[in-house]
């Protein structure tokens, strides 16, 4: 009898999910894969203006990457369910190696057609709206329960370190070897990766044949059936939204009011470290409402889209860019976290497939109007606008029952 205690007390101790070899090298390969990604979009910007002198090729090819990533979602969730979501991911890195590498041979050649480079942007974004749904059946299935906040940590440490040395490294090659390095860098790591899955063993649970349209209604369904989930997701669609409104409109603001260029590339490092601090946080953090807390912490994208409308002191303004971005950093852990402990595992990869779509969908629309209501009321009206939505959806969640009700274990 007296081993029974003992072993009733093991579980209590659960090792760092670093120290599982499959979350291990998972891990690994997706660090390498976003510090590679992040290095892209500076890369590409300079890379299509140098070779076209065109902002609207730039946005072809922006958009290329962006329609079918957001058109093909859904069908990523139910190929994430229906198959390995460690299959799934190692092919879709395959595909994604094959088309940067594309781009970068491309660029290396001196006379890049703009024709391939949005094609292969397009093949490139198609792929990551299969890839986008395997994150968090990946993560579940390769750790503990008890280990799942602290793997999620981990990842958003990851991605948060990738947004502090992506861009520095973009920078690096392109003054120094040239853009098409960045892409062929990208593909690398995207091999790296593919490699490394195929040494990694994730459980999972299959999910019966039906049609297609049965699939994605199951999937719609777990998603209503929650109301902290879809309630949630208004505030994180507001979120992207008002992002893609203050990356628009933030730049010119702070050229003519807050002390030029300098002032914006200060105000986005400082987010980045604001995300790593954030994610950090998350990684300690056990609070007892987490969608709550997280969505809260969401609301203070409200300060930065204020300041920036009424031209407010630079160093406060940067501040208040610097704690959004560590609501962000806290919530993407936290959240992933709730996500994998309420949603059955069979459905995990559709439900998050919708949490990509509905989050993602604002983007295009704040993207397209800012600079049309910029045009005809001046930047101070898109912003503000900005700032009540993602401050009023945000903070709304506070009012849904369900929200204030979930509790740590989900």
């Amino acid at each position: 009898m007296p081993a029974a205690p003992a072993r009733a007390a093991a579980p209590a101790t659960v090792p760092h999910p670093l120290r599982t070899r499959s979350f291990r090298l998972l891990f690994t390969g997706r660090a390498l894969s976003l510090l590679g990604d992040a290095a892209i979009p500076a890369a590409l910007a300079l890379a299509v203006l140098e070779a076209t002198g065109s902002t609207s090729a730039l946005a072809l090819v922006l958009g290329c990457a962006m329609v079918p990533r957001l058109l093909l979602l859904p069908l990523g969730g139910v190929v994430g369910d229906r198959f390995d979501a460690r299959t799934v991911a190692l092919v879709t890195d395959l595909v994604r190696c094959a088309t940067q590498l594309l781009v970068g041979i491309q660029l290396l050649g001196g006379a890049p057609s703009l024709a391939v480079l949005a094609v292969a942007e397009a093949l490139g974004g198609a792929a990551g709206a299969f890839a986008m749904p395997t994150g968090s059946p990946l993560v579940k299935g390769t750790v503990a329960p008890e280990a799942l906040h602290r793997a999620n940590a981990a990842m958003g440490i990851a991605r948060s370190a990738s947004r502090l040395g992506g861009p520095a490294l973009a920078g690096t090659l392109v003054l120094t070897v040239g853009p098409g390095w960045a892409f062929v860098l990208d593909a690398a790591t995207f091999a790296v990766s593919a490699l490394l899955l195929t040494a990694v063993r994730v459980k999972r649970v299959p999910i019966p044949r039906r049609s297609l349209r049965a699939d994605l209604a199951e999937g719609w369904q777990e998603v209503r059936s929650r109301d902290w989930y879809w309630t949630s997701l208004i505030g994180h669609s507001a979120w992207n939204g008002a992002a893609a409104v203050l990356m628009t409109l933030g730049p010119a603001v702070a050229v003519q009011h807050l002390g030029g260029g300098t002032t914006w590339v200060v105000l986005l490092q400082v987010g980045a470290v604001g995300f790593l601090l954030g994610a950090l946080l998350a990684g300690r953090a056990r609070p007892r409402r987490p969608v709550l807390t997280a969505n809260l912490g969401l609301a203070t994208y409200a300060l930065p889209l204020l300041l920036l409308a009424v031209a407010a002191p630079a160093p406060l303004t940067i501040a208040a860019y610097g704690l959004a971005q560590a609501g962000l950093g806290f919530l993407s852990p936290v959240w992933d976290t709730a996500v994998q402990r309420a949603v059955p595992e069979h459905a995990l990869a559709r439900v998050t497939s919708y949490d990509w779509l509905v989050s993602l969908a604002a983007m295009p629309l704040g993207y397209a109007l800012a600079p049309l209501a910029a045009s005809a009321w001046g930047p101070e009206v898109p912003l503000l606008a900005a700032a009540v939505l993602v401050g009023g959806c945000c903070l709304g969640t506070a009012l849904v029952p369900g929200v204030r009700r979930f509790g740590a274990e989900g």
